[in-house]
């Protein structure tokens, strides 16, 4: 089986690695072929990867190359993992909307709009690829924002496209253990989940025919989930219903600015200075198992800092960075385990809406439970709390507006698209998109504006 990720030199790449090296047993024969932009990016992933091979052992035959179609030439898989800009564009993405006022994040608001601008066009050279070096493979995306680009995939490439994120899966495993549900019990749940990307809820959790979720939200230990400590928990509690860590952006936007605001940084500029120390550390290093600590003290940090500058969320220390950090990568290989040993699996992936959320049309990517399997991946009909569906429905016409703006090259459409997001005033929205397309690469070419 050949597996190539597209943006093979990102930081989260070794964790990839390190599920593909537990699953060789179920997959077989994996050959994994990274490609990324910068040659300098894939020689420090393999310096990670010599760490880890010399720690446990591989199994798995790996490669890299910054030839697009070398890397996707007969592939099974194609994994997207796609920053386009770089972190130094994350940067300036939520600086200029923290500027005017307005939240500065990297998928939700103007963030993910201009993240879009980049990694949808970025996301379409991909796509021309596949078409000629693997027509038949499928195709997971984990870039950003999942649900646009995730669209945008499947307009081009069809039924053979899923996006995934940890998000509900991080979210499961909270209310699990809230429950005190052991490692077996776990494994045999099905979570009720429903919405968009990063704008979603967990509405039922069931175990042996019960629904667990109104135990737990009657209970003291509703507490310890994280999101719903984020959410606040009398909130939770009236909803019936607990979201995505996400939503906290909608529901207490004013607090998530006035915390980045006195911090004078958003989370954008952490990483940057990290991965730019990382790479450092990287280059530096002359020995494998120098390399995979630095990884790892990294990974760690990146982790136990999440959601901490914009919500003040105290984590507990990680004692196994590759199980904490790896929800996206675990979550790609359940739908490349699901369609080449042809095990159909519920997963909650971003998918078509087929039907799965009555108020939404069906070509709307939303992120529900799905039967994923040689097949083909199959949503299931689920329910969006009743109050947050027009917050929904108005987050889907700002994705379908974004994509017509890249569509039409058009300033007009883009900024009506971005003044069609619940979080930007409309006073605002001429003035970010200006500082948008004067100050990052990539954004003014997106909408036909000269930088």
């Amino acid at each position: 089986m050949r597996i190539a990720l597209v943006g093979g030199g990102g930081s989260r790449t070794p964790v990839l690695y390190r599920g593909l090296m537990e699953r060789v047993a179920t997959l077989g024969d994996v050959e994994l072929v990274l490609h990324d932009l910068s040659a300098a990016r894939l020689e420090r992933i393999g310096k990670v990867f010599t760490g880890m091979d010399e720690a446990g052992g591989n199994g798995v035959s790996v490669s890299s190359t910054t030839v697009l179609d070398d890397a996707l030439e007969g592939a099974d898989f194609v994994l997207t993992a796609v920053r386009a800009g770089g972190f130094e564009a994350r940067r300036l993405d939520e600086e200029i909307a923290i500027s005017h006022g307005v939240l500065g994040q990297e998928t939700v608001g103007p963030g993910g709009f201009a993240l879009a601008l980049r990694n949808v066009p970025a996301l379409a050279t991909v796509a021309e690829a596949v078409e000629r070096c693997c027509p038949e493979a499928w195709v997971i995306n984990l870039t950003n924002p999942a649900g646009i680009v995730t669209r945008s995939l499947i307009a081009r490439l069809g039924g053979r496209v899923v996006g995934v994120c940890d998000s509900p899966t991080a979210l499961g495993r909270g209310v699990t253990a809230a429950l005190d549900l052991d490692a077996a019990e776990a494994a045999g749940i099905h979570l009720e989940y429903a919405g968009l990307n990063h704008l979603g809820w967990l509405t039922a959790v069931w175990h042996e025919g019960r629904d667990l979720l109104p135990e737990l939200l009657a209970s003291e230990r509703l507490a310890e989930v994280e999101e719903a400590r984020l959410a606040g928990v009398g909130e939770v509690r009236a909803l019936g219903a607990i979201p995505n860590e996400y939503v906290y952006f909608y529901e207490h936007t004013a607090q998530a600015v006035t915390n980045m605001t006195r911090q004078n940084r958003a989370r954008g500029a952490f990483l940057l200075a990290q991965q730019r120390d990382l790479a450092s550390e990287l280059d530096a290093a002359t020995a494998p198992d120098a390399a995979l600590a630095a990884y790892e003290a990294s990974l760690g940090r990146r982790h136990d800092s999440y959601m901490a500058l914009e919500a003040g969320l105290e984590r507990s220390p990680s004692t196994d960075v590759f199980a904490s950090t790896g929800g996206y990568h675990e979550m790609a290989l359940s739908v490349v385990e699901a369609v080449a040993c042809d095990r159909p699996v519920v997963l909650i992936v971003n998918t078509a809406n087929r039907g799965a959320l009555s108020f939404l049309d069906a070509d709307d990517v939303v992120e529900v439970p799905a039967v994923v399997g040689q097949a083909g991946v199959f949503p299931l009909v689920s329910e969006v709390p009743p109050p947050k569906r027009a917050l929904v429905q108005q987050v889907r016409d700002f994705e379908r507006e974004t994509l017509a703006a890249i569509a039409t090259g058009s300033r007009e459409r883009a900024l009506s698209a971005l003044s069609r997001h619940p979080l930007v005033p409309g006073e605002a929205a001429a003035a970010i998109l200006d500082g948008y397309a004067s100050r990052i690469d990539g954004v003014g070419q997106a909408i036909g504006v000269s930088a």
